[in-house]
């Protein structure tokens, strides 16, 4: 079990929504722990052992692994309304008939609560909620197969496996760059996990899985369907993202993309569905593009965004959040400019002048965001970055007390209690200036200081990054 945490804990390079942000699995849902090696027995012909799998995924220390790994990512609940802490009163009542129905196959996976969650490019994100018992399920087959893919892996994907993240991705992208690879071929799949081709995904499960009462489970996890408006609409194809097996199952289809790249001879990163290809030139970045999408639309039957894949030189495109930048001793990176957008959004909707929110829960909804939007990219160049973004958030800040004083009077004498002159006091609390543009005057700088935010509770991105 300290084990499973510990592996667990590796990968953390995320921070709240900004894997949903840059077009991967939120962080709660990328259960797929490491157990044991010795756990695993192999047939000759390279399988899982075709009996015996269902029972080390229902196993008393797989399953409590499952169990604790659901209440640690919380999250909503499915369809039933079945919330995460009343998993186990469940259990303790029918964990039995529940493990029962699973061994005899009788066992039915309810339909995905569906959710949209905006894309910061436009357009929703479609997850699929499953049910907590159906969570706890999908994490102790993940925790299994886990342990039987991922160490035939490509050592270039970086996504939802134990012990990889998004910064390695990013620092083996600017290594290619520095010595010479530095055109990319950016493949973007259209709609990915919804448009995942079933019998093709089972069929590469089922190279490695020889229990089929496993590979029946999987699939009724994928057939589940989806309630939408309270209409369950079946699901023939795709690979809902919202449980814990559905980054696993990503992998699995894209490991015949990596392993096809690597015959050939490329140098790419891929994590998840993001995947970038460097090359040396323009016309082998080309060439490279039409021979990919061939394979992808061909034997793994999915679909290239072609209006978001591009042929283009590295910093140009965005990758995980992140950008890269020219300097004379090398490739250096940077955060995106999107990126940068997407977090003052976030600060604006925090600070907005008419949510009615008062300065405490502002301040620890900033203290939230701001260390893990800095933890997740503090290996990009952002000193300069980060006293940007706290000048403009504590402006942000002093709008918002300005604003709660409200009435010339109270103005006056809070101006008068920070320190200023009766005089100015009087004036200043007087002014008829957008609020916007009174959070920028020297007098509030003076009184409303930024030691003033600091004490209290402003610790801000510069503070954070050191």
């Amino acid at each position: 079990m300290k084990d499973s945490r510990r592996i667990q804990r590796k990968q953390t390079t995320s921070y709240e929504g900004y894997l949903s942000e840059v077009g991967v699995e939120p962080q709660s849902m990328t259960g797929a722990q490491r157990i044991l090696p010795a756990e695993t027995d192999r047939q000759d012909n390279g399988k899982a052992s075709t009996f015996g799998l269902l029972e080390r995924i229902l196993c008393k220390k797989n399953l409590n692994a499952a169990y604790k790994q659901v209440m640690q990512n919380k999250g909503s609940h499915g369809i039933d309304g079945m919330k995460v802490d009343e998993l186990l009163p469940y259990l303790k009542e029918k964990g039995d008939e529940l493990i029962e129905e699973l061994k005899a196959g009788t066992y039915r996976p309810k339909p995905v609560r569906r959710v949209e969650i905006p894309k910061p490019d436009g357009g929703v994100r479609l997850l699929g909620i499953p049910t907590v018992i159906d969570r706890m399920i999908q994490q102790a087959i993940a925790q299994i197969l886990n342990l039987i893919f991922d160490p035939e892996f490509s050592d270039s994907s970086f996504g939802f496996r134990p012990g990889r993240s998004a910064h390695q991705a990013i620092k083996r992208a600017q290594e290619y760059m520095n010595i010479g690879y530095d055109w990319v071929v950016d493949i973007d799949l259209a709609k990915y996990f919804d448009t995942v081709n079933h019998d093709k995904l089972m069929s590469l499960v089922a190279r490695k899985v020889g229990d089929k009462r496993v590979l029946k489970l999987i699939r009724e996890y994928l057939k589940a369907g989806v309630m939408i408006n309270g209409v369950v609409i079946d699901t023939d194809n795709g690979c809902p993202q919202g449980g814990p097996l559905s980054p696993l199952l990503s992998n699995i289809m894209l490991d015949e993309l990596d392993k096809e790249l690597e015959k050939r001879g490329h140098k790419f990163c891929r994590y998840a569905d993001d995947c970038n290809i460097y090359v040396r030139s323009r016309k082998a970045a080309e060439r490279t593009m039409r021979s990919v999408t061939e394979l992808l639309e061909g034997p793994l039957k999915l679909k290239v965004n072609l209006e978001k894949s591009a042929v283009d030189r590295p910093w140009k495109r965005k990758f995980l959040g992140f950008s890269f930048y020219r300097r004379r001793e090398g490739i250096r990176v940077r955060v995106h400019q999107k990126s940068i957008k997407r977090v003052k959004e976030k600060i604006r909707n925090i600070t907005s002048r008419s949510s009615g929110k008062n300065m405490d829960f502002r301040l620890l909804k900033l203290k939230q965001l701001i260390n893990g939007w800095v933890n997740y990219f503090r290996i990009a160049d952002m000193q300069s970055l980060a006293q940007e973004l706290d000048e403009w958030t504590r402006r942000r800040l002093r709008m918002c007390i300005w604003k709660q004083w409200k009435k010339v009077r109270t103005r006056f004498e809070n101006l008068m209690k920070l320190g200023l002159d009766r005089q100015k006091a009087w004036e200043f609390a007087n002014t008829r200036k957008s609020y916007w543009r009174t959070s920028n005057s020297p007098i509030l700088a003076r009184t409303i200081t930024n030691e003033r935010l600091k004490k209290r509770g402003y610790s801000g991105f510069i503070a954070r990054l050191a």
